[in-house]
C-alpha cells in the first residue's frame, strides 16, 4: 500500500496538545527493549525441524497437510481437487501458479482465475466454489498459520468463500512465529516498498467456541482446510 497524505495532521495533534495543557510532542523515538524474548522462541530449529512444526500445529487445528515437491505439485494439485469436490474452483490471479508449473493443471480442471475487471462475478464465483486456490507469504511454524498479501489480484475472499482452502505453502516461507512476519513487513516499509493493504492470517478452518463453549466449525468461513508443503521450494 503506498503511502498517502494525512489532511490537517498538525493542527489536529496541536488542538490535542492545547487541551490536555501540554506541549506537543514532535519525535517520540521507540523504546529498546532490555528483554525480547520473542525473538528466542524456535531459534535453535532448523528448516526440517520448522516444516515438522507447522505440520504439527496445524493438524492439531484439523488441518489436511500433504507434503509433496515442486515436480509433482501438479499431480498433487489433480489428487486435492479430486478429494474435496473438484468444480467448481477458484484461484487467486499469483504468477507463482506459473513458475510452479501449475498453469496447465489449473485450465485443464476450469478453475476460475480470479480477475479484478470481473468485479462481482468473481465473488460469485467464490461463494460457489469447493475449493480455492492460493500461495501462503509467510507460514508460521508455531501456529500453523498460513498468511495471504492480499492485493487486486490475490483477493482474500479466495481463502474465505470456497468449502475448502487449499494453501501451497513453500518450505521457504515458513518462520518460527509471528515476530519474523511482521519483522518482513517492517523491512517492505523501511525499504519503500508498497505493503499490502490488507494481511490475513489464516489459522486452519473456520470455527468458533463462543457458544455455551462447543465448539462448531464452518461458523464464518471454510468448512475444510488444505496446507500443500513444497517440501524443495
Amino acid at each position: 500500500m503506498a503511502k498517502g497524505s494525512i489532511q490537517n495532521k498538525d493542527s489536529f495533534l496541536n488542538h490535542i496538545a492545547e487541551q490536555l495543557g501540554r506541549e506537543r510532542n514532535t519525535d517520540v523515538p521507540l523504546p529498546e527493549w532490555e528483554y525480547q524474548p520473542q525473538w528466542d522462541v524456535y531459534q535453535d530449529k532448523t528448516a526440517d525441524e520448522l516444516c515438522g512444526l507447522f505440520k504439527k500445529n496445524s493438524e492439531e487445528k484439523d488441518t489436511h497437510v500433504l507434503e509433496t515437491t515442486k515436480q509433482q505439485l501438479p499431480e498433487m494439485m489433480e489428487h486435492v481437487m479430486e478429494t474435496y469436490g473438484g468444480a467448481p474452483m477458484v484461484s487467486t490471479d499469483d504468477e507463482r501458479f506459473g513458475t510452479y508449473g501449475l498453469t496447465d493443471v489449473l485450465a485443464k480442471n476450469g478453475v476460475h482465475q480470479w480477475d479484478p475487471e470481473q468485479g462481482k462475478e468473481n465473488i460469485e464465483n467464490a461463494k460457489a466454489a469447493n475449493i480455492g486456490f492460493l500461495f501462503s507469504d509467510v507460514s508460521l511454524a508455531e501456529s500453523g498459520t498460513i498468511t495471504q498479501f492480499n492485493d487486486k489480484h490475490i483477493a482474500r475472499a479466495v481463502s474465505l468463500l470456497p468449502t475448502t482452502y487449499a494453501a501451497i505453502v513453500p518450505k521457504s516461507s515458513i518462520v518460527q512465529r509471528m515476530t519474523q512476519a511482521t519483522e518482513r513487513i517492517h523491512k517492505q516499509v523501511e525499504d519503500g516498498q508498497n505493503v499490502s493493504s490488507y494481511i490475513n492470517f489464516i489459522s486452519g478452518p473456520s470455527n468458533s467456541a463462543d457458544i455455551e463453549m462447543n465448539m462448531v466449525v464452518g461458523v464464518h468461513g471454510p468448512v475444510k482446510a488444505v496446507h500443500i508443503m513444497v517440501l524443495d521450494a
